[in-house]
Protein backbone atom coordinates (compact mmCIF):
# COMPACT_ATOMS: atom_id res chain seq x y z
CA UNK A 1 0.00 0.00 0.00
CA UNK A 2 1.65 3.69 -0.83
CA UNK A 3 2.35 5.84 2.12
CA UNK A 4 -0.47 8.34 3.07
CA UNK A 5 -0.97 11.13 0.15
CA UNK A 6 1.52 14.16 0.74
CA UNK A 7 -1.77 16.58 1.60
CA UNK A 8 -2.34 20.33 2.88
CA UNK A 9 -0.53 22.27 0.19
CA UNK A 10 -1.21 23.02 -3.62
CA UNK A 11 1.43 20.67 -4.86
CA UNK A 12 -0.61 18.66 -6.78
CA UNK A 13 -2.25 22.11 -8.20
CA UNK A 14 1.02 23.96 -9.40
CA UNK A 15 -0.38 26.22 -11.87
CA UNK A 16 -3.22 27.54 -8.58
CA UNK A 17 0.30 28.30 -6.78
CA UNK A 18 1.71 29.75 -10.88
CA UNK A 19 -1.37 31.69 -10.20
CA UNK A 20 -0.83 33.13 -6.67
CA UNK A 21 2.68 33.73 -7.42
CA UNK A 22 1.74 35.70 -10.61
CA UNK A 23 -0.54 37.89 -8.91
CA UNK A 24 2.68 38.85 -5.97
CA UNK A 25 4.72 41.44 -5.59
CA UNK A 26 7.99 40.91 -6.97
CA UNK A 27 10.65 38.34 -4.62
CA UNK A 28 11.31 35.20 -3.54
CA UNK A 29 8.91 32.85 -1.57
CA UNK A 30 8.81 29.69 -0.38
CA UNK A 31 6.51 27.02 2.11
CA UNK A 32 6.73 23.11 2.74
CA UNK A 33 5.94 20.81 5.12
CA UNK A 34 7.44 18.01 7.15
CA UNK A 35 5.34 14.66 7.93
CA UNK A 36 6.54 12.05 10.20
CA UNK A 37 4.14 9.08 10.43
CA UNK A 38 3.78 5.20 10.64
CA UNK A 39 2.00 2.82 8.40
CA UNK A 40 1.29 -0.17 10.23
CA UNK A 41 -0.37 -3.63 8.65
CA UNK A 42 -1.28 -5.10 12.37
CA UNK A 43 -3.13 -8.08 11.18
CA UNK A 44 -3.98 -9.74 7.70
CA UNK A 45 -5.05 -12.95 5.86
CA UNK A 46 -1.55 -13.10 4.46
CA UNK A 47 1.40 -13.05 7.80
CA UNK A 48 4.11 -11.58 4.86
CA UNK A 49 1.67 -8.41 4.77
CA UNK A 50 1.94 -7.59 8.15
CA UNK A 51 4.85 -4.97 7.91
CA UNK A 52 5.40 -1.45 9.42
CA UNK A 53 6.61 1.53 7.63
CA UNK A 54 8.31 4.65 9.67
CA UNK A 55 8.37 7.25 7.18
CA UNK A 56 9.45 10.66 6.58
CA UNK A 57 7.89 13.30 3.62
CA UNK A 58 9.95 16.21 3.14
CA UNK A 59 8.45 18.89 0.84
CA UNK A 60 9.01 22.58 -0.09
CA UNK A 61 8.40 24.77 -2.86
CA UNK A 62 9.79 28.10 -3.75
CA UNK A 63 8.71 30.56 -6.26
CA UNK A 64 10.29 33.58 -7.08
CA UNK A 65 8.30 36.23 -9.09
CA UNK A 66 9.41 38.71 -11.24
CA UNK A 67 8.34 42.34 -11.97
CA UNK A 68 6.36 41.80 -15.21
CA UNK A 69 4.02 38.31 -13.47
CA UNK A 70 6.32 35.88 -14.08
CA UNK A 71 7.55 33.45 -12.03
CA UNK A 72 9.64 30.70 -11.64
CA UNK A 73 9.13 27.49 -9.18
CA UNK A 74 10.14 24.11 -7.99
CA UNK A 75 9.21 21.19 -5.82
CA UNK A 76 12.20 19.45 -3.84
CA UNK A 77 10.60 16.42 -2.39
CA UNK A 78 12.61 13.81 0.12
CA UNK A 79 11.05 10.21 0.84
CA UNK A 80 11.24 6.87 0.71
CA UNK A 81 11.24 6.45 -3.01
CA UNK A 82 10.46 2.32 -2.70
CA UNK A 83 7.71 0.56 -1.37
CA UNK A 84 8.58 -1.32 1.80
CA UNK A 85 8.79 -5.00 2.03
CA UNK A 86 9.50 -5.42 5.56
CA UNK A 87 9.79 -3.58 8.57
CA UNK A 88 11.40 -0.62 7.73
CA UNK A 89 12.36 3.02 9.33
CA UNK A 90 13.35 5.83 7.74
CA UNK A 91 15.05 3.90 5.00
CA UNK A 92 15.64 4.34 1.28
CA UNK A 93 15.45 7.98 1.44
CA UNK A 94 15.49 9.88 -1.48
CA UNK A 95 15.71 13.63 -2.72
CA UNK A 96 14.05 14.56 -6.23
CA UNK A 97 12.74 17.32 -7.74
CA UNK A 98 8.95 17.00 -8.18
CA UNK A 99 8.07 20.49 -9.88
CA UNK A 100 10.46 22.40 -11.96
CA UNK A 101 8.85 25.12 -14.06
CA UNK A 102 8.07 28.82 -15.48
CA UNK A 103 4.82 30.86 -15.31
CA UNK A 104 3.25 33.91 -17.05
CA UNK A 105 -0.02 35.27 -17.26
CA UNK A 106 -2.06 35.80 -20.65
CA UNK A 107 -4.58 38.89 -20.15
CA UNK A 108 -6.29 38.95 -16.81
CA UNK A 109 -7.90 35.38 -17.02
CA UNK A 110 -5.04 32.69 -18.12
CA UNK A 111 -1.99 31.27 -16.76
CA UNK A 112 0.48 28.92 -18.56
CA UNK A 113 3.22 26.75 -16.93
CA UNK A 114 5.94 25.60 -18.91
CA UNK A 115 8.08 22.69 -17.45
CA UNK A 116 8.08 19.72 -14.82
CA UNK A 117 4.56 19.69 -13.43
CA UNK A 118 1.35 17.94 -12.24
CA UNK A 119 -1.45 18.04 -14.48
CA UNK A 120 -4.87 18.71 -12.76
CA UNK A 121 -7.03 15.32 -13.35
CA UNK A 122 -9.32 14.33 -10.09
CA UNK A 123 -8.94 16.31 -6.43
CA UNK A 124 -9.22 13.05 -4.37
CA UNK A 125 -5.94 13.11 -3.11
CA UNK A 126 -6.43 17.12 -2.02
CA UNK A 127 -10.09 17.21 -1.10
CA UNK A 128 -10.36 13.96 1.17
CA UNK A 129 -9.72 14.32 4.86
CA UNK A 130 -7.77 11.48 7.04
CA UNK A 131 -4.90 9.57 6.62
CA UNK A 132 -6.33 6.49 4.13
CA UNK A 133 -8.54 9.23 2.59
CA UNK A 134 -7.13 9.53 -1.06
CA UNK A 135 -5.22 6.04 -0.56
CA UNK A 136 -6.79 4.23 -3.88
CA UNK A 137 -7.22 7.43 -5.95
CA UNK A 138 -3.66 8.26 -5.79
CA UNK A 139 -3.46 5.66 -8.50
CA UNK A 140 -4.52 7.81 -11.14
CA UNK A 141 -2.80 11.37 -9.92
CA UNK A 142 -0.91 12.73 -12.38
CA UNK A 143 2.62 13.53 -11.41
CA UNK A 144 6.08 14.60 -12.23
CA UNK A 145 4.91 14.86 -16.28
CA UNK A 146 6.77 17.36 -18.85
CA UNK A 147 4.58 19.60 -20.60
CA UNK A 148 2.88 22.88 -21.04
CA UNK A 149 -0.55 23.05 -18.57
CA UNK A 150 -2.73 26.17 -18.89
CA UNK A 151 -5.58 27.61 -16.30
CA UNK A 152 -8.37 29.94 -17.61
CA UNK A 153 -10.62 31.48 -15.69
CA UNK A 154 -14.38 31.24 -17.28
CA UNK A 155 -15.60 34.80 -16.03
CA UNK A 156 -17.39 33.40 -12.78
CA UNK A 157 -18.36 30.31 -14.53
CA UNK A 158 -15.28 28.24 -13.17
CA UNK A 159 -11.79 27.35 -14.25
CA UNK A 160 -10.94 25.08 -17.59
CA UNK A 161 -7.55 23.75 -16.81
CA UNK A 162 -5.95 21.70 -19.90
CA UNK A 163 -2.21 20.58 -20.90
CA UNK A 164 -0.11 18.24 -22.96
CA UNK A 165 2.49 16.35 -21.93
CA UNK A 166 4.50 12.82 -20.86
CA UNK A 167 6.44 11.51 -18.61
CA UNK A 168 9.45 12.58 -17.03
CA UNK A 169 12.06 11.17 -19.06
CA UNK A 170 15.14 13.05 -18.01
CA UNK A 171 18.02 12.97 -15.36
CA UNK A 172 15.41 14.78 -13.09
CA UNK A 173 13.30 11.76 -12.67
CA UNK A 174 16.13 10.16 -10.44
CA UNK A 175 17.04 10.73 -6.99
CA UNK A 176 19.65 11.57 -4.69
CA UNK A 177 20.43 9.58 -1.41
CA UNK A 178 18.53 6.55 -2.89
CA UNK A 179 18.76 6.15 -6.48
CA UNK A 180 15.14 5.14 -7.38
CA UNK A 181 16.84 5.28 -11.18
CA UNK A 182 16.20 7.33 -14.39
CA UNK A 183 13.03 6.48 -16.13
CA UNK A 184 13.57 5.93 -19.98
CA UNK A 185 10.21 6.44 -22.58
CA UNK A 186 11.24 2.86 -23.95
CA UNK A 187 10.02 0.84 -20.84
CA UNK A 188 6.12 1.45 -21.17
CA UNK A 189 3.68 2.69 -19.06
CA UNK A 190 0.53 4.90 -20.66
CA UNK A 191 1.95 8.57 -21.10
CA UNK A 192 5.79 7.16 -21.05
CA UNK A 193 6.37 7.78 -24.79
CA UNK A 194 8.94 10.96 -24.94
CA UNK A 195 6.36 13.02 -26.98
CA UNK A 196 3.79 15.73 -26.15
CA UNK A 197 1.30 13.29 -27.41
CA UNK A 198 -1.10 12.93 -24.04
CA UNK A 199 -3.33 15.28 -22.43
CA UNK A 200 -5.76 16.09 -19.71
CA UNK A 201 -8.34 18.74 -19.44
CA UNK A 202 -10.51 19.61 -16.31
CA UNK A 203 -13.32 21.89 -15.54
CA UNK A 204 -14.16 23.07 -11.92
CA UNK A 205 -16.27 25.29 -10.45
CA UNK A 206 -17.73 26.10 -7.00
CA UNK A 207 -21.22 27.83 -5.88
CA UNK A 208 -21.83 28.63 -2.91
CA UNK A 209 -20.54 25.87 -0.75
CA UNK A 210 -20.92 23.33 -3.59
CA UNK A 211 -17.74 22.36 -5.65
CA UNK A 212 -17.50 20.11 -8.63
CA UNK A 213 -15.34 18.99 -11.40
CA UNK A 214 -15.56 17.10 -14.58
CA UNK A 215 -12.28 16.03 -16.77
CA UNK A 216 -10.95 13.94 -19.28
CA UNK A 217 -7.68 12.21 -20.28
CA UNK A 218 -5.77 10.75 -22.65
CA UNK A 219 -2.18 8.80 -21.78
CA UNK A 220 -0.35 7.70 -25.00
CA UNK A 221 0.50 3.94 -25.14
CA UNK A 222 4.47 3.29 -24.90
CA UNK A 223 6.65 0.72 -25.81
CA UNK A 224 5.26 -3.16 -25.40
CA UNK A 225 1.58 -1.46 -24.03
CA UNK A 226 -1.78 -2.81 -25.17
CA UNK A 227 -3.59 0.49 -26.16
CA UNK A 228 -3.91 3.98 -25.37
CA UNK A 229 -5.49 4.77 -22.15
CA UNK A 230 -8.58 6.93 -21.70
CA UNK A 231 -10.16 8.52 -18.45
CA UNK A 232 -12.76 10.51 -16.83
CA UNK A 233 -13.38 11.70 -13.79
CA UNK A 234 -16.29 13.14 -11.67
CA UNK A 235 -16.41 14.99 -8.49
CA UNK A 236 -18.81 16.73 -6.00
CA UNK A 237 -18.54 18.42 -2.80
CA UNK A 238 -20.04 20.45 -0.25
CA UNK A 239 -19.43 22.24 3.26
CA UNK A 240 -22.47 22.96 5.52
CA UNK A 241 -22.66 25.01 7.69
CA UNK A 242 -22.22 22.72 10.80
CA UNK A 243 -19.24 22.00 9.81
CA UNK A 244 -19.63 18.96 8.13
CA UNK A 245 -17.98 18.41 4.51
CA UNK A 246 -18.51 15.45 2.02
CA UNK A 247 -16.92 14.64 -0.98
CA UNK A 248 -17.41 12.32 -3.79
CA UNK A 249 -15.00 11.18 -7.00
CA UNK A 250 -15.37 8.40 -9.43
CA UNK A 251 -13.28 7.93 -12.02
CA UNK A 252 -13.32 5.29 -15.15
CA UNK A 253 -10.39 4.25 -17.24
CA UNK A 254 -10.55 2.14 -20.02
CA UNK A 255 -6.60 0.76 -20.98
CA UNK A 256 -5.51 1.75 -17.54
CA UNK A 257 -1.91 2.26 -17.37
CA UNK A 258 -1.48 0.95 -20.99
CA UNK A 259 -2.62 -2.56 -20.05
CA UNK A 260 -5.77 -4.36 -21.03
CA UNK A 261 -7.32 -3.49 -17.83
CA UNK A 262 -10.37 -1.22 -17.15
CA UNK A 263 -10.22 0.03 -13.86
CA UNK A 264 -13.05 1.87 -11.85
CA UNK A 265 -12.19 3.89 -9.05
CA UNK A 266 -15.26 5.65 -6.18
CA UNK A 267 -14.11 7.56 -3.31
CA UNK A 268 -16.74 8.90 -0.68
CA UNK A 269 -15.30 11.18 2.02
CA UNK A 270 -16.59 12.80 4.43
CA UNK A 271 -15.52 14.79 7.62
CA UNK A 272 -16.70 16.41 10.81
CA UNK A 273 -15.38 19.70 12.41
CA UNK A 274 -15.43 20.40 15.95
CA UNK A 275 -13.24 22.89 17.06
CA UNK A 276 -9.33 21.85 16.75
CA UNK A 277 -10.51 18.54 15.65
CA UNK A 278 -11.59 16.73 12.81
CA UNK A 279 -13.17 13.25 12.61
CA UNK A 280 -14.02 12.08 9.24
CA UNK A 281 -15.07 8.55 7.58
CA UNK A 282 -13.87 7.03 4.03
CA UNK A 283 -15.89 3.95 2.04
CA UNK A 284 -13.19 3.60 -1.62
CA UNK A 285 -13.31 0.94 -3.79
CA UNK A 286 -10.96 -0.16 -7.28
CA UNK A 287 -11.86 -2.11 -9.60
CA UNK A 288 -8.96 -4.07 -12.43
CA UNK A 289 -10.56 -6.28 -14.72
CA UNK A 290 -6.97 -8.50 -14.02
CA UNK A 291 -7.07 -8.68 -10.20
CA UNK A 292 -10.91 -7.64 -9.08
CA UNK A 293 -12.00 -5.43 -6.18
CA UNK A 294 -10.66 -3.48 -3.53
CA UNK A 295 -12.42 -2.20 -0.46
CA UNK A 296 -10.64 0.17 1.74
CA UNK A 297 -12.69 2.01 4.33
CA UNK A 298 -11.54 3.77 7.40
CA UNK A 299 -12.01 6.16 10.23
CA UNK A 300 -9.64 9.07 10.96
CA UNK A 301 -9.32 11.57 13.45
CA UNK A 302 -7.20 15.05 13.47
CA UNK A 303 -6.51 17.92 15.82
CA UNK A 304 -4.95 21.06 14.33
CA UNK A 305 -3.02 23.16 16.73
CA UNK A 306 -2.36 26.82 17.14
CA UNK A 307 1.12 26.28 15.46
CA UNK A 308 -0.79 25.04 12.23
CA UNK A 309 0.96 21.40 13.29
CA UNK A 310 -1.65 18.84 12.31
CA UNK A 311 -1.50 15.19 14.49
CA UNK A 312 -3.84 12.20 13.24
CA UNK A 313 -4.70 8.73 13.02
CA UNK A 314 -6.38 6.57 11.66
CA UNK A 315 -7.95 2.95 11.01
CA UNK A 316 -8.33 1.34 7.51
CA UNK A 317 -10.09 -2.00 6.65
CA UNK A 318 -9.05 -3.30 3.51
CA UNK A 319 -10.22 -5.91 1.44
CA UNK A 320 -7.91 -6.54 -1.86
CA UNK A 321 -9.16 -9.43 -4.01
CA UNK A 322 -10.63 -11.53 -0.45
CA UNK A 323 -7.06 -11.02 1.46
CA UNK A 324 -8.06 -8.65 4.13
CA UNK A 325 -5.60 -6.31 6.48
CA UNK A 326 -6.19 -3.97 9.34
CA UNK A 327 -3.92 -0.98 9.02
CA UNK A 328 -2.95 1.41 11.48
CA UNK A 329 -1.90 5.18 10.75
CA UNK A 330 -0.40 7.56 12.63
CA UNK A 331 1.65 10.79 11.34
CA UNK A 332 2.31 14.47 12.36
CA UNK A 333 2.33 17.36 9.99
CA UNK A 334 4.38 20.60 10.50
CA UNK A 335 3.92 22.69 8.00
CA UNK A 336 7.26 25.58 7.00
CA UNK A 337 7.51 28.88 5.58
CA UNK A 338 4.74 30.37 4.48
Amino acid sequence: MNTKNKAALAFSAPLLLCANAAAAEQGFTWEGEIEIGNEQVVSSDVPANEIRNTYAIITATGTYTFGNGMAIFSTLTGESVTDPTADRTFDDLGLYVEELGFSFGIGESTTVAIGKLHPVFGSAWDDTAGFFGGTLAEDYELTEQLGILADVELNGAGTLSFGLFFADDTSLSRSWGTDRGRNRSNTGGAGNTGKLDSFAIQWNHEVDNTRFHIGARHLSASVGDVDDEQGFVAGLGHSFDAGLDVFAEVASFSNFGGTADDATFVTLNAAYAMGDWTLSGTLSQRDLDSSGKTDLHSIALEREFSNGMVLGGALALQDDGGVKDTIVGLNLIIPLGG
